[in-house]
């Protein structure tokens, strides 16, 4: 039996799961690390947390699973995206916290480059629209603010890396500075074209080429082997690489023009495949890299991400203290036949697509004395069905695709009142599979491709099983008017950092 690891570094937690080669969760390991809020809109990870927690899941999930790291054919990363670690060369120490995908520091340099360039001619050249979102703006942030970081720069011993940059440098012992092309689409210093660096976005942002990894293949490709030091204790090839969302995409079998699916965690992310066929979004979808195997064209996707999603459910549990668990949640909103009028929008850090408005921040609307806790609880699951449902209707729009189903996976796929909701806003049939773990699933078949564990991905399709069907039950006239409702409650989220007038 040949077995494989992906390594899945999330926004808020480390995991490592071994597959053995007829796609089977052998064993599973999970921590959790510290969610560092210096300011207002400002979240950090400690990126030596993130490693002692990567060693600690990587030899506990061995252990469960009767394992030695030489048993291991190949290992694959996913991470959560556009998280900047600034470290060294050498050694791989970090010179600041990891500046979080989520974090929006970036605002003011954004602003400022909005009223110099256009938005057209930065999605043309990336695929994505101005937001401190994405990596380029953080980048800019540590060189104007943090001496250390600059002293490096300039001596050549600092690298810009995202978070699987950071993990293939340490796994391998510092022999790989490394991102794959999904990752790299989304520093906005990519040219979507050319898959390589751009020399206009690298001025723009004062960011020197040799301050950011090599871009390479998500698959086909060894990147480097694990250093016998480290947490495998043997030499194992590290040969796939999918930014979370993209290896998503990958794990659910989403291999043709128009497939798509939506992941339900920290925040909620749709993709919906458009081949080798780059396709501009006219309704604020960002136009990404899906996956590029060694030797073959790039796929290409649209995106719409919604920022907070699981992170609500979260923050209802640990500062509202709410509830104790995501179960207790779940409990709570089932026990009421809808929201009695409740909305929430969680702007926590403004509001992604199709929005993209920073100066967004959240609402609860539409309180009344009959509101209840279970209300609240309710309107807290559906504001992800709300946001995703916001989504998918630009991306039919802008695809040309008319989506019949929608396949979906990630922790909050276990919520029964959030997905029976999700198929009754989008009426459509929303289809869970047999292995939800979709992302670390993708990460997995990546690495699994490149040493041959799986011969191809048309192989790769006939693993993917359907577990759970949930089909729309809610009236056309209900659901117009909950979408009204919802749209008018976004309304009122806007404007409010800036102090406007709506």
């Amino acid at each position: 039996m040949k077995y494989v690891g992906a390594l899945d570094q999330g926004t808020t937690s480390t995991r490592f799961i071994i597959f053995d080669e007829r796609n089977t969760i052998v064993a599973s390991s999970q921590v959790e690390h510290r969610q560092i809020f210096p300011k207002p809109g400002w979240v950090e990870h400690n990126p030596e947390e993130i490693w002692k927690n990567t060693c600690f899941v990587i030899s506990d999930a061995l252990e469960k699973a009767g394992l030695l790291g030489e048993n291991i054919s190949a290992i694959g990363i996913t991470n959560q995206r556009e998280t900047v670690i600034p470290f060294d060369r050498v050694t791989g120490k970090s010179y600041h916290n990891a500046i979080v995908w989520q974090d929006l520091r970036g605002e003011e340099l954004i602003n400022k480059l909005k009223s110099e360039i256009s938005e057209s001619y930065i999605r043309e050249k990336t695929g994505l629209l101005y937001s401190p979102y994405f990596s380029a703006s953080k980048i800019r942030w540590l060189l104007d603010n943090v001496a250390t970081v600059r002293r490096k720069v300039a001596s050549g011993n600092c690298v810009f890396g995202t978070i699987d940059t950071y993990l293939t440098f340490k796994l391998t012992g510092g022999k790989a500075y490394v991102t794959d092309v999904t990752n790299a689409s989304r520093y906005m210093l990519m040219n979507i074209q050319t898959l390589d660096w751009d020399e206009d976005m690298l001025k723009l942002y004062g960011i020197d080429r040799s301050s950011l990894p090599e871009i390479v293949s998500s698959s086909g490709v060894i990147y480097g082997y694990t250093d016998p030091d480290g947490p495998f204790k043997a030499e194992i090839p590290v040969c796939g690489i999918l930014g979370d969302q993209q290896a998503a995409l990958f794990g659910q079998a989403c291999y043709s023009p128009g497939e798509s699916k939506c992941t339900y965690g920290t925040g909620c992310f749709m993709l919906a495949n458009t081949g080798e066929k780059l396709c501009y979004s006219e309704h604020g979808l960002l136009t990404t890299v899906g996956y590029r195997l060694e030797g073959q064209n790039p796929v290409y996707a649209l995106e719409g991400s919604v920022a907070v999603a699981g992170s609500l459910v979260q923050w209802t549990r640990d500062s509202l203290k709410m509830v104790s668990s995501a179960k207790e949640l779940d409990e709570l909103a089932s026990s009421v036949p809808d929201s009695g009028g409740v909305y929430i929008v969680p702007a926590f850090a403004g509001l992604f697509a199709p929005y993209w408005r920073s100066d967004a921040r959240g609402v609860i609307a539409g309180l009344t004395g009959f509101a209840n806790r279970a209300h609240i609880c309710r309107a807290v699951l559906e504001s992800t069905a709300f946001q995703a449902n916001d989504i998918f209707t630009v991306m039919e729009m802008d695809s040309g695709i008319k989506i019949n189903s929608l396949k979906v996976d990630g922790g909050m796929t276990n919520s029964a009142p959030l997905m029976a909701f999700q198929s009754d806003i989008l009426a459509l049939p929303v289809i869970r599979p047999m292995i939800v773990e979709t992302t670390a699933l993708g990460a997995a078949y990546a690495a699994g491709l490149t040493v041959g564990v799986w011969k191809d991905i048309d192989s790769l399709r006939s693993y993917w099983k359907e577990q759970l069907r949930w089909t729309p039950t809610m009236d056309d006239k209900e659901r117009e008017k909950k979408v009204r409702f919802w749209k008018k409650a976004v309304s009122r989220t806007l404007d409010w950092e800036t102090g406007k007038d709506e």
